[in-house]
């Protein structure tokens, strides 16, 4: 309806915004910097989220955090006001589990990563090592042969605090063999932020083992292929499936991608400035529409 018109609805006339609610029939939603950020809700997402459902809409939360299971996202986005089922809820440990199950892996997974995709692992029965502190020792270079797991046959990398370059030399010790999986949760530059501090995402570590181990690595998360085929599984129809996010190298192009209508909210990791370079120099991938918050949205339907 607004194909790549970076339009402002609440500029939108009443009978546009009737339009572009009834033009969409599922609605895929990025979590954080577009529902909350950190353990607290932006104001008035989880309104119109629930709003969606109340008009018939299908919902699901697709993220690309990997630190938890889709059942704390779920209880986690319930707390906030969020209508949830556990099946609504597509985050990129989930992915890795279903992923390493679906072409029937069997070997141990190296995990620089969280919990999160350690428990996914463990609910479809594979092994794996690697998540907590490796801490850099005086005598580090000293890595031995010895020291790797032999039922190693993949490295899996999301974002992990205790990252180190221990982890480093065993992610690129493992893949040093061919026959090795390279698996990634995402490649996001850097977590939305609700102060000056800048939390660098996946995609730094992601990077930093793709150029010790000198190969690239299946990404799993937006806007990768992965997701899309997951989400083509679920009988989505994608022209009328709505994709609302914060980032247009992820959440956008994923859209872009997978022929959905897309709606970029200002609350996350994009900015207005940016949006106005955006629209400006037409940068794609360009959104159908924008909106400063979520919450508007719902605003605009009941004035």
């Amino acid at each position: 309806m607004f194909k790549s018109a970076v339009f402002d609805l609440k500029h939108a006339e009443k009978e546009q915004v009737e339009e572009f609610l009834n033009s969409f029939d599922t609605v895929l939603s990025d979590c954080d910097g577009v529902l909350w950020i950190d353990n607290n809700a932006i104001p008035g997402s989880a309104d119109t989220m629930n709003y969606f459902r109340k008009i018939g809409k299908r919902v699901f939360f697709v993220t690309n955090n990997s630190t938890k299971i889709r059942s704390d996202f779920a209880l986690k986005a319930q707390q906030l006001g969020f209508i949830a089922d556990e099946n609504e809820i597509l985050s990129t440990s989930y992915l890795v589990a279903h992923y390493l199950k679906s072409i029937g892996f069997k070997k141990k997974v190296y995990l620089i990563g969280s919990n999160g995709i350690g428990d996914e692992l463990n609910a479809v029965g594979i092994k794996h090592v690697g998540v907590g502190p490796d801490h850099v020792k005086p005598d580090f270079k000293s890595l031995k042969p010895t020291d790797l797991d032999s039922e190693v046959g993949a490295v899996v990398v999301g974002f992990d605090e205790h990252v180190s370059y221990p982890k480093f030399m065993k992610a690129a010790s493992y893949l040093a063999s061919e026959n090795c999986l390279f698996v990634a949760t995402n490649t996001d530059e850097r977590f939305p932020k609700s102060s000056s501090i800048v939390v660098p995402g996946s995609g730094t570590l992601v990077r930093a083992v793709e150029t010790c181990s000198e190969r690239k690595a299946l990404v799993l998360g937006k806007p990768h292929e992965y997701i899309r085929k997951y989400l083509e599984s679920c009988g989505l129809n994608p022209a009328r499936t709505l994709m609302i996010g914060d980032r247009c190298n992820t959440d956008i192009e994923f859209g872009v991608r997978c022929g959905f209508q897309t709606l970029l909210v200002l609350t996350g990791v994009t900015s207005t400035r940016e949006l106005e370079k955006i629209r400006k120099e037409q940068i794609a991938p360009l959104p159908d529409v924008v909106l400063p918050k979520l919450g508007d949205l719902l605003e605009i339907v009941e004035s």
